[in-house]
Formats: structure tokens, sequence, C-alpha cells
């Protein structure tokens, strides 16, 4: 019988993420796929703000900023004219270091995890199957079937679930997946072609009641179009063909296509498990929550999921803190993902809505009113931080607390140009950052404990950030605000700890 702390079911990125960071904290993973090879094709293509922040703590983002595309603008289309372009930097130089979308398709994406993860001599498990697994009070007993048919028992910690919208972690746990599958049918096309949608930035066509967007992807005249069929030809999806899709990007968009690299098919669904823990096995990613590909959203989703329940699996594993610290895993990101489905619910929606009212609304109101809305300052930047995830936030719950200047425990940390306050992101480990001056007193502490202490000069830009003077915010190893207070007194870390049970780990991990 093998053993190991976390076993993974699931080698997409939310798996191979999840088994990256685990293996950083020394933590013992197996990850498993039933698939033969990585994918040599994807759907996923957009890496948002939020996970390039993120991804510095596993030194991933200059690799993917130097590998993939970025996209300054989206641009919206209606009766084959250009009616609106939206700069995202415009929006979010002064959120971000990363005011852009990031193109980095699935496929790259994943051998990327996968090289990184055998450095730390960790490899996916292929043509291996979970078949059923049992809990007791000391872990799980795994049974997985490999490629000739025989079977292996597994002895595991914890149980992963990162299988998909089919996950069998899911079926065998028992957990509702409600929600439904969208009338149309989406289609996906590498191309290689010409015109003003191909010109590196996002594009965007309102027309019809069917949705079309074109993707720039890496490389001169290289794109990647979505797009959703009705009608007949929806009913035959198994036997379409790009030349059945392909008139509308032609004609409305403008697009010249020179060659067609890959196409496929596929029908959306939009459902939230009931539950994203039960006993020792957890749901992330597509097992746990699936929408619309409106906004890019979906493997960000999962890899978020991935970084928050990584550094308390450990924590736990390590004696660190308690099994409640578990509980609060599905307490933070199960709202997130509700949220996500509906607001990607209601965009996709208005954009395929059919009828003569709803196209009067996309193909009149919404040319004339989008351009007039999105100048709007607070508008755009509601936008960018939604889509961005920057605005993903914990307030409230049981991990966050605290409040001091505009910054509330279980909120991102603002990003302040010219602060460098980002840098020390980069570590795996409980942090605390002051603004202004730090008291001997929390200096003391932080040394007593090994918890790094960052004390950034006082400036006016900190203040416009919404960062208090002489405050203390102590980070999560996942970079989320634990705790802001405003005193700055070390004893409310004393009480934060305390009250959770948890102990913070040696900031000695980079």
């Amino acid at each position: 019988m093998k053993r190991c702390d976390v076993l993974i079911i699931g080698a997409g990125p939310t798996g191979l993420v999840l088994a990256l960071w685990l293996s950083k904290l020394g933590i013992k993973v197996r990850i498993i796929d039933k698939t033969a090879t990585s994918g040599s094709t994807s759907r996923a293509l957009a890496v948002q703000a939020r996970t390039l922040e993120l991804y510095r703590q596993l030194d991933l983002t200059s690799e993917i900023l130097n590998s993939g595309h970025k996209v300054p603008a989206v641009n919206l289309w209606v009766k084959g004219e250009q009616t609106a372009r939206v700069s995202f930097d415009a929006v979010g130089k002064d959120l971000t270091p990363y005011s852009f979308l990031e193109i980095f398709p699935q496929d790259q994406h994943e051998r990327l995890l996968i090289e990184r993860l055998w450095m730390f001599g960790v490899a996916v498990e292929r043509q291996t199957e979970l078949t059923r697994f049992v809990e007791s009070d000391e872990g799980v007993t795994a049974y997985l079937v490999g490629a000739e048919g025989e079977e292996e028992v597994c002895a595991a910690r914890f149980l992963a679930g990162c299988d998909g919208a089919r996950s069998t972690v899911r079926k065998g746990l028992d957990i509702g997946f409600p929600g439904g599958t969208y009338q149309q049918v989406f289609y996906v096309a590498d191309v290689e072609a010409a015109g003003l949608a191909v010109n590196g930035e996002l594009h965007v066509d309102l027309d019809e009641a069917d949705f079309l967007a074109v993707f720039p992807l890496a490389g001169e005249g290289r794109a990647r179009l979505i797009g959703t069929v009705r009608d007949d030809r929806a009913e035959h999806a198994d036997t379409l063909v790009f030349e059945d899709v392909s008139g509308r990007a032609i004609e409305h968009l403008k697009v010249e296509i020179h060659r067609v690299n890959w196409f496929s098919t596929y029908r959306v669904h939009h459902r939230v498990a009931q539950h994203f823990r039960q006993g020792r096995a957890f749901l992330l990613g597509d097992a746990a929550h699936v929408h619309s590909p409106a906004g890019g959203q979906g493997m960000n989703t999962g890899i978020g999921d991935a970084i928050n329940l990584a550094w308390k699996l450990a924590a736990v594993l390590e004696g660190r803190a308690t099994d409640r610290l578990l509980d609060s895993y599905e307490l933070e990101r199960i709202g997130f993902a509700r949220q996500l489905v509906a607001t990607t619910d209601r965009v996709f929606s208005f954009a395929t809505a059919e009828g003569r009212i709803a196209k009067l609304v996309r193909t009149r109101l919404a040319p004339l009113l989008i351009p007039k809305v999105i100048a709007i300052d607070v508008v755009r930047d509601f936008i960018f931080r939604t889509v961005s995830q920057i605005t993903l936030n914990y307030r409230g719950m049981a991990l966050s607390a605290g409040t001091a200047g505009e910054v509330h425990g279980g909120e991102r940390l603002p990003w302040v140009p010219g602060s460098e306050n980002y840098e020390s992101l980069s570590r795996l480990c409980w942090q605390v950052h002051v603004y202004g001056v730090a008291s001997e007193q929390l200096s003391a502490w932080c040394a007593d404990r090994a918890v790094p202490l960052h004390v950034f000069p006082w400036t006016p830009a900190l203040e416009t950030s919404g960062l208090a003077r002489n405050a203390l915010y102590l980070l999560r190893p996942d970079t989320y605000v634990a705790l802001a207070e405003v005193s700055g007194h070390p004893e409310a870390l004393d009480q934060y700890f305390t009250e959770r049970s948890i102990q913070p780990r040696k900031g000695w991990l980079h």
C-alpha cells in the first residue's frame, strides 16, 4: 500500500497548482489522471491579474508573461462596425502590476506546471483512475486502477477532487451539483487569420443571438474564435465543421481565415456543488463549479481554490492548526463560486437572448450606452476589478478580522505603485506589513516567532490606496489580509492566532 499526505485526482491546472503548492511546502502528494497524456488543445486561455499576482509565489509569473500574449484592450462590435474599445491599462494601471489580460492557453499552462512539479520529484501518474474510496478517522483509503487494469490501494490523509465536471470524487461523496445546461452549443477554433479583429486585442460581437469572441494568441495572425451555435445545427454538434459556423466571423468581424488548426464543439453547464468539503475530501475547480466562459474566469477560479486550500492543508498536516481551519475552505470559496456562476450567467444570457426586444437592446441601445457607461471611471474600475478577480475577498469570514484605513481583514492587500509592497508576497508564509513606523514591541514579537516584518516609509500614495499609517496588516500565506489592526499592537496578533488555534510557519520559505 502506497502512502501520501494528499492524493490529488485530476491533473488539470487546478490539480497541478495544488500539487505544486503543497510540494513547495514540503507535503507529500500523489497526483493521478486517467488520461494518457496532458492536453494538446485547450479551451481555457485567460490568466487574470490576481492569478499572476499569486503565481509570484511559485515563480511562474515571469515565464507566463514571456511565453504568453498580453491583451491591452477589449473591443465591442455591432453590425460589422467597431463600437467601443476599453483599454485595460487605463483602468488597472494603479490597481495591479498586471493591468492587462494575459493569454496563455491551458495546454501550455499545464506543461509549465508539470515541468515545475518535476523539480520537486513529483510526476503525474497517467492512465490511473480512482474507482472508489473509503474514509476513516486516520485518513482515506483510495482504490486505483492503472493502465493494465491492475488495482492498487493508496492511503492518504486527505483526498482532493480536481477531476472535472463529471467528478468521481464528488459522485463518491454523493454531493449534489445543482444547476443547468446552456441550450447553445459552443465551438472553439484556432485559426491563422488577418483583419481588423486580428490585431492582438480581444473582440466581441454583440449582434446576433449567438455569442462570438476573437481572442488573440501569441504569434502573428493567430487567434482563437469562441462562439455559440443555435437552430438545427446545434442538434448535430458532433458533425459540425468550421465551415458551418465561419460565416459570421468573416462577415461581421471582417476576419479573413487563412487556416484552421483546430476545431471543436462542446456544451457548457452552470452548476455549483452543494458542498466543497466532506470529511477528509475536498472538491476544487470544475468538480466544484462550472459556468459559461464569459469573462475567462473558470481556470482562474479553480487555481484560486487550489491556492486557498494548499496552505491550510499544509498547516493541519504539520500540526500547526486544527482541523477546523479546513472548514474555512468551503466557507471562503463556495460563496464566490455561486456569485461567479450567477454573474457569468447574466452576462451570457444578455449576449445570447433571442427575440425582437433582446436584439433591439443589443444592436441599438448597447452600442449607444456601452461607450458612455464605460467612459465613467467608477464603472471601468468596477469591471476591471471584477474580471481580474482582484476584488475577490473573504471579508467577514472566520479567518478575517479588523479594519485599518479602508482595508478590511479578508481583502486583497492594495498594491501601491512605487512602494515595492508586493515584493515580499513571493514568500509562502505569514507576514506582517507596517506602513510608517513599527513599534519596538511589534518588532520583538515578529522576531521572536520568526514572522517576517516589512516596514515601508509612509507616503501620500499609501493613504490614497486606503492603507493606515503605523497600522499592522497580518497577511496569510496566500497574501490576503488576515488581520488589519490600526493600533499596531502585537497583542492583536496573539489574540488572532489563539482564537483560531493556528501557529504560523516560520518565515524562511521563499
